[in-house]
């Protein structure tokens, strides 16, 4: 089965050029001139020719930081693997890195291959995973030994949700050594989640129990100070890492510090410390749940005040590199019988977010908006997480030899983000296919559209129709980190 994409702009991290694109089976084998794929002289026969002419050719996103079906307060994220990957699929997104869970008292082999269970023949789009490390012990650190072989080259800890998964720093030091041997990427959650537990308390007792105190609790001192301690522990140990889901400016100061030593420190933020905000969002009201409103942007780390900076120093952060990439933590809860089983305490409300499938168009948004140039853009959502996860080459460019993951985008389209249909039933007109009772984007308009999403060589999504199936998906064995000085 050969496929050719005509007239269009290729774009890759390093630029951008017009070329035609010949895939056969599963892999980009060509890059021709454009024209010279149907010149009379030398022409390529293909079963399908498709036009993109006046749109940009890049390769397929890649979200690193994913939450399918993952058990928190009490209930599952609402995106099985199934729902979520079709979703993301939608949204231009072709490869996943979700997590798979040891907890204390957990075998990590249990964990993992209980996450291969729940993903394996559920994927419209090829997956991978990190291994979340939650009890540190003997018998953990010997079983992280194995991960390489599996194709899991980085793993996660938490100095966050005490009792869950929480770290102290003497485990973290013990995982991070054993990290340094194996060559693995240490993932770390950073908030100070023994002194958040206490300051939540205080909050509770004042009678302050809407959720936007969840982000009062969670204090941007708690995560730079998270940070610094992170850093520190990674330079002592020499284990490189990499801090998830970075919201407070002083925290991104924190990496800047240490990537200005040519440390192996690495920062990753979402769209919704980009676009939303402590004011706005968990500030939030309506008439159907009052202040419970803000429930639905409950997450952590908390959405920050736009007033003190944070969300332009993200901006910023992106543009100086001090942040190196843009996952979403996607992690669904819907409102109804989920969120709201903290409706009485902010304490209890599911921490997460939904956003899999809106990652590319936001990250465009921000082409058009001037804040990042389209390679950026490219690096930010599928280069990048290639090369920091050991999968570029493979994954992350459109060139010869790597898997014909594609995406056609039309800068010159227009996509609507939210519920497809009101209260009464109506059509909105709006683009929303997560498995949600609600959008966290309700009302975003962004000035570009994902016109076709290409796995593998196979067309998932084309012409505002899906043609993928749940077991297109397949697992992928990555290698060691290719971002490392």
């Amino acid at each position: 089965m050969k496929t050719l994409i005509t007239n269009g702009t290729v774009v890759n991290a390093t630029g951008t050029a017009q070329a035609d694109v010949l895939i056969e089976g599963e892999k980009i084998v060509a890059l021709f001139s454009p024209g010279a794929s149907i010149d009379s002289g030398g022409g390529v026969t293909a079963d399908t020719v498709i036009d993109a002419a006046g749109k940009y050719v890049i390769p397929g996103g890649i979200d690193a930081h994913t939450h399918m079906q993952m058990p928190f307060g009490g209930t599952n994220a609402s995106d099985t693997f199934e729902t979520g990957t079709r979703a993301a699929a939608w949204g231009g997104t072709t490869t996943i890195i979700d997590f798979a869970i040891q907890k204390q008292g957990e075998r990590v082999q249990d964990g993992l291959a209980k996450w291969h269970e729940l993903a394996g023949g559920n994927c419209a789009i090829d997956y991978s995973f990190h291994q979340i490390i939650g009890g540190v012990d003997d018998d953990s650190l010997k079983a992280m030994e194995t991960l390489v072989d599996e194709g899991i080259t980085s793993y996660k800890m938490f100095m966050a949700y005490p009792g869950v998964f929480y770290a102290d720093d003497a485990q973290i030091l013990r995982a991070m050594q054993k990290a340094r041997e194996l060559g693995l990427m240490t993932m770390m959650h950073a908030e100070n989640g023994p002194a958040i537990d206490v300051l939540a308390e205080q909050l509770v007792a004042q009678g302050k129990k809407t959720p936007y105190f969840h982000g009062i609790a969670r204090a941007w001192q708690m995560e730079e100070e998270a940070t610094h301690r992170a850093i520190m522990l990674a330079d002592l140990t020499d284990a490189p890492l990499y801090i998830v889901h970075m919201s407070a400016k002083q925290a991104v100061e924190q990496v800047a510090w240490a990537r200005d030593k040519a440390k192996n420190v690495f920062g990753e933020t979402c769209p919704q410390y980009l676009y939303l905000s402590l004011e706005k969002q968990l500030g939030a009201r309506s008439e159907q749940w009052g202040e419970f409103e803000a429930a639905k942007w409950v997450c952590s780390t908390p959405l920050r005040s736009e007033e003190e900076g944070h969300l332009e120093a993200m901006w910023q952060g992106l543009r100086t590199n001090d942040l190196q990439m843009v996952s979403t933590d996607h992690c669904p809860f819907c409102m109804k019988d989920q969120k709201e089983l903290g409706k009485d305490d902010f304490r209890a409300i599911p921490n997460g977010i939904g956003s899999v499938e809106h990652r590319v168009d936001l990250l465009y948004q921000g082409v058009v908006d001037g804040r990042i140039s389209l390679s950026r853009w490219v690096e930010l959502i599928s280069t990048t997480p290639a090369r920091m996860f050991g999968m570029y080459g493979k994954k992350g460019v459109v060139q010869p030899g790597a898997d014909a993951d594609i995406v056609i985008y039309d800068p010159q389209g227009h996509t609507s983000i939210g519920l497809p249909f009101d209260a009464s039933g109506g059509p909105t007109g709006k683009t929303h296919h997560m498995n949600m009772d609600y959008s966290a984007w309700e009302g975003f308009e962004i000035q570009g559209h994902v016109d076709v999403t290409i796995s593998r060589g196979r067309v998932l999504v084309a012409e505002g129709q899906y043609h993928g199936s749940k077991s297109h998906g397949q697992f992928v064995k990555r290698g060691l980190s290719q971002y490392l000085i």
